[in-house]
């Protein structure tokens, strides 16, 4: 039988509850889908036995010294309440035991809050990392050395995998999955979890990813992803076509039945969404308009106001921080 890959998610009194049964969901899913065990996952703490989560949702764990933890593939720190986070940087064995643990690791990283406990050990210098927006700043006030990304989902820096706030660890892990074992898995897992179909980590909540999910074939999937990289260019019917192997007359007719809608409306969808995401940022609306294939700002204004009923200055004031 196979060695299964240990997945390890270090929880402690106080953590938050969804950081670890997010994770834990996404990976049993797989196993699910595969009809075999792939991964096997764990929860690990200080001393072994209960921890109670900051919901007052209490749940079992091995402790570190327990011999179940041989071989770890994947390590992943949850997030949790000020005092539990505090608590957990002082407990020195177990610390010692995660750095060094996360040296031997294929992956390691932390979900929400948790990207303290690695600001802590040393693990974030010089690395663009993710935590919860509310923290963002706290984080790099006192990790200077880390990039702080305020608006990324999750960020994947080699070893390093991190994600904002909460539900974040779900996309994270899923996005594991897809490396592991393919789009499609991660396709299903999505599909049973009633989740985003490999949402990237720069998107945003508010996303038409979603579309993507119910009826897309692993074509239309990765055609969503091209477009994406791709909201600068000219997106037409041929090229869309031509990068799913089909006729223009073909893509057209099954594209719009998966979809519901038309080619050139989802692709100003994308292109809006965005757009959205970049308004929270400094670029000025020309630059914003140009990287998402709008020749002027005052083409990029029309547009947005004819999908969400204001301005894209309006909405830039409603969301600043």
């Amino acid at each position: 039988m196979p060695k299964l890959r240990q997945i390890a998610l270090i929880a402690f009194d106080g953590f938050q509850i969804l950081d670890i049964t997010g994770p834990a969901s996404v990976f049993s899913a797989a196993n699910d889908a595969l009809g075999k065990p792939y991964y096997q996952v764990v929860t690990v703490s200080a001393k072994g036995g209960l921890v109670s989560s900051h919901s007052g949702i209490n749940i079992q764990s091995h402790s570190y010294k327990s011999s179940k933890l041989a071989s770890i593939d994947t390590l992943l720190i949850a997030g949790g309440s000020a005092d539990g986070l505090e608590a957990l940087s002082r407990s020195e064995p177990f610390m010692k035991w995660i750095k060094q643990t996360v040296q031997r690791t294929r992956r390691y990283g932390s979900v929400c809050t948790g990207a303290f406990v690695l600001g802590h050990l040393g693990l974030l210098k010089k690395k663009k990392v993710a935590t919860h927006w509310g923290s963002c700043q706290k984080l790099a006030t006192l990790y200077p050395e880390a990039e702080v990304d305020a608006n990324a989902l999750f960020v994947n820096q080699g070893k390093l995998w991190t994600s904002a706030g909460v539900t974040t660890g779900i996309d994270m892990s899923l996005e594991m999955v897809a490396q592991d074992l393919g789009t499609e898995i991660a396709n299903i897992i999505a599909k049973r979890l009633v989740l985003y179909v490999k949402r990237p980590g720069y998107q945003s909540q508010f996303s038409p990813l979603l579309k993507a999910q119910e009826n897309a074939v692993p074509k239309f999937l990765k055609l969503v992803e091209w477009l994406g990289k791709h909201l600068d260019q000219n997106i037409d019917i041929p090229r869309m076509a031509e990068q799913v192997a089909m006729s223009e007359r073909t893509f057209y007719r099954k594209f719009t039945q998966c979809f519901g809608e038309t080619p050139r409306n989802y692709v100003e969808k994308l292109r809006l969404d965005n757009v959205r995401i970049l308004l929270t940022s400094k670029a000025s609306l020309k630059q914003i308009a140009l990287v998402n294939g709008y020749s002027t700002a005052c083409q990029l204004t029309k547009a947005f106001e004819r999908q969400y009923g204001i301005g894209p200055a309006v909405f830039r004031k409603m969301h600043s921080t």
